[in-house]
């Protein structure tokens, strides 16, 4: 009895069983799959337009319960005949509805039995980018014969399987069992199929579901990683009316402290937030189905290492009472700040906080001409602290330069008048900057007040500052602008002259 005879009686035996049941009811969509499935279809003159006809029934029916597109299941058809044609390449249809039309419009080639040419066909033109195929995704090849080939079917067929390709392979003849048991997968009990043409809807759902084996994705993904959250995103398992999931994360060194969300079955993905930076975690996705069992997903995330805050710190807008404290930078793991400010030399210390929301904060109502030591200290949310310190100084008192008169003498000469600033002022520093020219810059002691500067060029601007000196720093200074006319009267007073 040759083996297409004894499995095509079990087929019979399986029928009074209640076994082998045909597929006439597949379920309304399979979960969690992801491959490139291509058909080998036997479109040649050997094969009848009854059995044809059968073949393309049997391939709907085998593909109607899958979610197809460039992230689910995409399928292809190549017709095996004199010439190997290609019926659809992988990324043309994105639907289960243009698949299945797609395959009802199929029409025989006939010709000659040429599967090694097809093979090849699939090897260098079908499994490739150009058609469609993606790299990281599992393939299967279906081969639906009817036992017969013109040509030799070995060297290709153990090519395809040696990058990858799971082989299917369902013969409805009296094939040479084996030489078809060579070229399936191994084990070949459960890659190679013998059927009457006929029967092909009881081997639907075994053939199904070996395929799905190979094809089930496992692509519960993490992505947008921060160090304080996560998105999780996975593909389409359940909807708003057959079930909801679950997601379980916990840190791998402390599994004990393990939270738990509901998702809605029609969503598929969630942030997860308020994480600890730089901590590894175990995330679960659990389908709760009313109508299957779904596996669970696991997979491992590890947040990113904080960003250290605060890196630098800026002090500006200073005057004799307050300043203005700014940090960077922000991470979202930061709680919030506490500025820590206390004069130099001494021990009083003074806090302000200041939420994760703000970068700066204006620190007043201290001593004029006085260093003060500030540090900013963040808070992250898993309960580190991290520091860092910068000196500022607060002016003197009206230390700035009040109503600077500038004088034209005449003979190319400007006179700079000032009054004097408050404090201990230890001198002045006056600049004159030509437009034309040098630039002169003269010091002064502090009971002077004026300076003449001379040879300056007629009718173009000249710019005069002053600015007071104290023993630690400069006061802010006071400029204008001013031109000079030709003039031939010499001053008659005494003047201080810039060398």
């Amino acid at each position: 009895m040759t083996p297409w005879i004894t499995l095509s009686l079990c087929s019979w035996l399986q029928l009074a069983l209640g076994q082998g049941i045909p597929d006439t009811d597949p379920p309304s969509f399979v979960p969690d799959c992801e491959g490139d499935v291509l058909f080998l279809t036997d479109s040649s003159g050997s094969v009848s337009y009854y059995e044809f006809s059968k073949v393309k029934t049997f391939v709907g029916d085998l593909l109607r319960p899958f979610t197809f597109g460039p992230q689910d299941v995409q399928t292809s058809v190549i017709h095996i005949s004199t010439v190997p044609a290609l019926e659809f390449p992988f990324d043309q249809h994105s639907s289960g509805e243009a698949v299945q039309q797609a395959v009802r419009d199929m029409k025989q080639r006939m010709g000659d039995t040429n599967t090694g040419l097809a093979l090849s066909l699939a090897k260098e033109k079908i499994f490739t980018d150009q058609a469609g195929a993606r790299a990281s995704v599992p393939k299967v090849l279906v081969w639906v014969t009817d036992g017969i080939s013109t040509d030799d079917v070995s060297l290709p067929m153990e090519t395809l399987k040696e990058m990858g390709v799971t082989v299917f392979i369902v013969s409805t003849g009296r094939g040479n069992y084996l030489e078809l048991s060579q070229a399936a997968s191994q084990p070949s009990d459960k890659h190679l199929l013998f059927v009457d043409v006929d029967d092909l809807p009881i081997i639907t759902k075994e053939l199904r579901d070996s395929i799905i084996e190979v094809i089930r994705a496992r692509r519960l993904k993490a992505l947008d990683i921060t160090p304080s959250s996560f998105q999780l995103t996975w593909p389409r398992l359940l909807s708003r009316d057959t079930g909801y999931y679950v997601v379980e994360y916990s840190p791998v060194t402390e599994p004990w402290k393990k939270l738990r969300m509901n998702v809605a079955g029609e969503q598929t993905g969630v942030l997860v937030r308020n994480l600890v930076p730089g901590m590894k975690y175990n995330v679960t996705l659990i389908p709760e189905s009313n109508e299957q069992y779904i596996h669970t997903q696991n997979i491992q995330v590890t947040t990113l290492e904080d960003q250290v805050s605060p890196a630098q710190i800026l002090i500006s807008e200073s005057n004799s009472h307050s300043f203005q404290v700014s940090w960077a930078p922000t991470p979202d793991s930061v709680m919030g700040y506490q500025i820590l400010y206390g004069p130099l030399p001494g021990n009083s210390v003074e806090m302000i906080e200041v939420d994760n929301s703000r970068n700066r904060t204006v620190v007043d109502n201290l001593l004029p001409n006085t260093t003060y030591l500030v540090t900013v200290t963040a808070l992250y949310r898993s309960g580190q602290e991290k520091a860092l310190s910068a000196k500022a100084c607060t002016e003197e008192e009206n230390s700035r330069v009040r109503h600077l008169h500038l004088e034209d003498l005449g003979n190319n000469s400007l006179k700079a008048t000032w009054d004097s600033a408050d404090g201990e002022v230890v001198g002045y520093r006056v600049r004159c900057r030509r437009q034309a020219g040098s630039s002169s810059l003269v010091s002064v002691a502090p009971q002077t007040h004026s300076v003449l500067f001379t040879g300056l060029s007629t009718g173009a601007p000249n710019k005069i500052c002053v600015k007071p000196m104290y023993k630690n720093k400069a006061g802010k200074g006071l400029c204008r602008m001013a031109r000079v006319q030709a003039a031939t009267l010499a001053p008659s007073y005494p003047i201080v002259q810039p060398a």
